[in-house]
């Protein structure tokens, strides 16, 4: 199998499949390309390629000091079960731009054991958190499977 090389270069990443995959995601069913587009010039994303291909993308919004949002975490279909998702998220967490960031967070319906390889746990006081969703999202959120 050939190596896969993680590169947080924005000129690299294949914006139609990550598109495509994010629009095919439960977290943002539908989404469109120009928002995707924002978001990602808004952060500091993250790509995997093997052999020139896209085959992995994340995500970070941060203030590089106190808080880091890890999103869009997205690996193909074929190279799923060998670690990349972990490896991609372990890539911010251990970057030395992100050294001390006081809390990193997520939100995942079905990878809890990959985030907590990488140290990730429930909330000590989930009572705390909330969040404000625009209606049309939270309506295609309750709608998706």
């Amino acid at each position: 199998m050939s190596a896969i090389l993680l590169s947080d270069d924005p000129a690299q990443l294949d914006m139609d499949r990550i598109h495509a995959w994010l629009a095919s995601s439960y977290w943002s069913p539908g989404i469109a390309r120009a928002l995707v587009e924002r978001a990602i010039a808004g952060s500091h994303p993250l790509g995997a390629y093997r052999n020139g291909e896209q085959i992995g993308f994340a995500r970070v919004i941060t203030d590089h000091a106190t808080f880091a949002w890890i999103a869009d975490v997205w690996v193909e279909e074929t190279a799923r079960g060998q670690g990349l998702g972990r490896d991609m998220v372990r890539w911010f967490v251990d970057h030395p731009r992100f050294v001390g960031v006081r809390r990193f967070a997520l939100v995942t319906a079905d990878a809890h054991g990959v985030y907590e390889a990488v140290g990730f746990r429930s909330p000590i006081r989930p009572e705390r958190f909330m969040e404000r969703l625009d209606p049309a999202f939270m309506a295609a959120l309750k709608a998706a499977p």
